[in-house]
């Protein structure tokens, strides 16, 4: 949190869309917010992975579909260049079809929401997606699941190098849980034990945030759609 009489430190985003009403309408949408500032604007895909690369802004506002590259080509470039880890990627669509959210995610990106989110959700999205958690309330999750990530076979088949503390944690996780509510869940701290336990998870999985974490809970067959509540 931040000390009271500090001003909250700002969020720098990239927005990347081929429409330049929809840049400039984003662009204004983000930057009524104090604690958020637009460092650059791309209109291709090819564009937006060179001025990620230039700007190396906290946050990318990703459209999918572009010339030159769309925003799926460009997602994978930006979150597997290693010059980039501190940048993650918010996708941002028209289009809620399957192949989209699921590849979105896969190729790296932290979140997916539709261009008819709500300018308040939208601002909130990116304070998230910078803070690296989750997007998705337990509802959202359970509607991405069920019909755009891959469950094993057969049942669970639990990640190795985890400790048993750290499967319930991923499987909290995994059902959208926040750290308040994992740390009521299992009662430990909300504080520094719920947050030891998810930098742990994110070290041993190789994972670049909290979207990955359910990703990786679901294709380990933790959690199920039928298990969100």
């Amino acid at each position: 949190m931040t000390e009271p009489g500090l001003r909250p430190p700002v969020v720098r985003v990239l927005v990347v869309d081929d429409q330049p009403l929809i840049r400039h309408s984003l662009r204004t949408i983000l930057e009524a917010a104090p604690d958020i500032e637009v460092v650059g604007e791309a209109a291709t895909g090819s564009d937006a992975v060179a001025s990620a690369t230039r700007q190396r802004p906290d946050v990318v506002l990703m459209d999918i579909r572009m010339p030159h590259g769309d925003g799926l080509d460009a997602t994978r470039a930006i979150t597997a260049d290693p010059t980039l880890t501190g940048t993650r990627v918010l996708v941002l669509s028209m289009f809620e079809l399957d192949e989209y959210v699921n590849s979105a995610l896969r190729n790296g990106a932290s979140g997916f929401l539709l261009k008819d989110t709500e300018p308040d959700l939208l601002v909130d999205a990116v304070r998230r997606t910078h803070r690296g958690e989750s997007l998705f309330a337990p509802a959202i999750l359970t509607r991405l699941v069920e019909h755009y990530l891959t469950k094993p076979a057969g049942g669970s088949v639990h990640p190795g190098g985890l400790t048993d503390r750290e499967i319930e944690v991923l499987t909290l996780v995994g059902r959208g849980l926040s750290n308040q509510d994992i740390g009521a869940a299992l009662v430990i701290s909300m504080g520094t034990t719920v947050k030891t336990h998810i930098g742990s998870l994110l070290a041993k999985l190789a994972a670049r945030d909290r979207a990955q974490l359910v990703i990786a809970a679901y294709d380990h067959g933790l959690v199920s759609p039928r298990s969100q509540t």
